[in-house]
């Protein structure tokens, strides 16, 4: 990921340098194991930690590029790890990897990169899960009109808007944290997984010493259905930012103008016009979505590997594993701070509930009528006329409300007067059961 979409704590997950310090940590872990069931002296497990730890710490930009110069020969990462640590440990070196394959330690050392990423982006969507709470409850009883198609349906409340986005990213938690679960396994099985050289014992020392569970069937490699639900689910996460974000944008439009991003002092919305006040946070957050989500289909196709193992896959995760969790990560900070900071508008948004003549109200006249006697087909009938009429005039010398129209039709008015009518279209009614909700969404909060 560019350094521009890329925050340092979890860019640090994915650094070289980090990377080769958990594959030391697998080693050492291995190999204080091994000792302790007798597959290696104890003297060399002791020597691989005392002078292996420094060495890994010492880690840097500079012992990065003598390990890339090693593999450059090797042609292989891990042996070439190996080689630059055996000649800061000695002799005791040999005893490093008896027993394990290359996957054993790229496959457990995945999993510990993603399981710490993934606490990383549990923390980030309970910030965002706190922003939207706190405006929630902010703006419950705001009123504003809900849309389908983008037309304007029925009155609700800005609260409760943010309510069900509030709802679904508690649900994107649950994913996140069930995501964790399934990919924090460890594999110490060697070639083709039947623990031939490696006793599993050594496993279960390093998988607990990771706070990693043993992965059952490893085959040489941890099967990939659980790194592709991984990333599944981070791509649900960023189906949920971008529905935020496209929220955002459409209420932000000049048309609409009932919510926008906060605009600094000295921010600037266009080169060329200087009035410009643009999305620019939820557009490049919908971007993000796009992109975090584009990695999906390769995680699936990973699944699929030849026989036992093949590394196919591991191109493919080079990249998609630090990209979407770098991606995600900075798109749900951006989104918390988005939320934290919007610039809400009641005014205007009350002025865009009335802006169709009180023809939202429509559903809750047609209830009336119908209670109030009148055939369901003759009380969808009139207001139907009626709304059209007010939809038709609007803006013209002889238009008329809802209302108005609605009294003008002797099927209405001898059913309904204009105060039961004026009851009928309280807005008041349509938040009766905004407290039930909002006890349904945020009890467990």
């Amino acid at each position: 990921m560019v350094p521009r979409y890329t925050r340092p704590q979890m860019a640090a997950i994915w650094s070289p340098e980090e990377r080769f310090r958990i594959w030391f940590e697998i080693e050492a872990l291995a190999a204080e194991a091994m000792a302790e069931h007798g597959a290696i002296p104890a003297e060399a497990a002791k020597a691989i930690r005392e002078k292996g730890t420094p060495r890994a710490a010492s880690i840097g930009a500079a012992e990065v590029e003598a390990i890339d110069e090693i593999e450059r020969v090797t042609r292989h990462d891990v042996i070439a790890f190996l080689t630059w640590m055996q000649e800061g440990i000695g002799p005791e070196a040999r005893f490093m990897h008896q027993g394990l394959t290359s996957s054993d330690v790229l496959d457990t050392s995945f999993a510990v990169q993603l399981t710490r990423a993934a606490d990383l982006l549990i923390a980030d969507v309970d910030a965002l899960l706190a922003a939207l709470k706190a405006r929630a409850e902010e703006h419950k009883y705001t009123p504003t009109i809900g849309r389908s198609h983008g037309i304007h349906a029925e009155p609700t409340t800005f609260g409760l808007k943010l309510a069900g986005h509030y709802a679904e990213f508690a649900r994107n938690r649950a994913r996140l944290v069930a995501a964790r679960a399934e990919i924090a396994t460890c594999a110490i099985s060697g070639p083709v997984g039947t623990f031939a050289s490696v006793d599993p014992r050594v496993e279960t020392y390093v998988a607990e010493r990771l706070g990693l569970a043993v992965e059952p069937v490893s085959t040489q490699v941890i099967p990939r259905d659980r790194h592709a639900a991984f990333f599944s689910a981070l791509a649900v996460v960023a189906a949920g930012i971008e529905r935020l974000a496209t929220e955002v944008r459409h209420l932000q439009r000049s048309e609409v103008r009932e919510a926008e991003e906060f605009f600094h002092a000295g921010q600037k919305g266009s080169s060329a016009m200087p009035h410009k006040r643009n999305p620019v946070l939820s557009e490049n957050l919908t971007g993000l979505a796009r992109l975090v989500r584009s990695h999906v289909v390769p995680a699936l196709e990973n699944v699929t590997l030849w026989h036992e193992r093949d590394i196919s896959h591991s191109s493919v995760e080079r990249v998609i594993g630090p990209d979407a969790c770098i991606g995600l990560d900075f798109a749900l900070s951006r989104a918390t701070g988005m939320m934290e900071k919007l610039t809400v508008y009641p005014e205007r948004m009350a002025e865009n509930l009335e802006s169709l003549g009180g023809v939202v109200h429509s559903q809750k006249v047609l209830l009336a009528l119908t209670q109030a006697g009148l055939s369901r087909e003759d009380s969808y009938s009139a207001v139907q006329q009626a709304a059209m009429a007010t939809w038709t005039k609007l803006g013209r010398a002889d238009a008329r409300s809802f209302a108005e129209n609605l009294l003008a039709n002797p099927a209405v008015a001898g059913k309904l007067d204009a105060a039961a009518l004026a009851t009928a279209m309280d807005p008041q009614r349509d938040f009766r059961h905004v407290d039930t909700v909002f006890a349904r969404v945020f009890a467990a909060a």
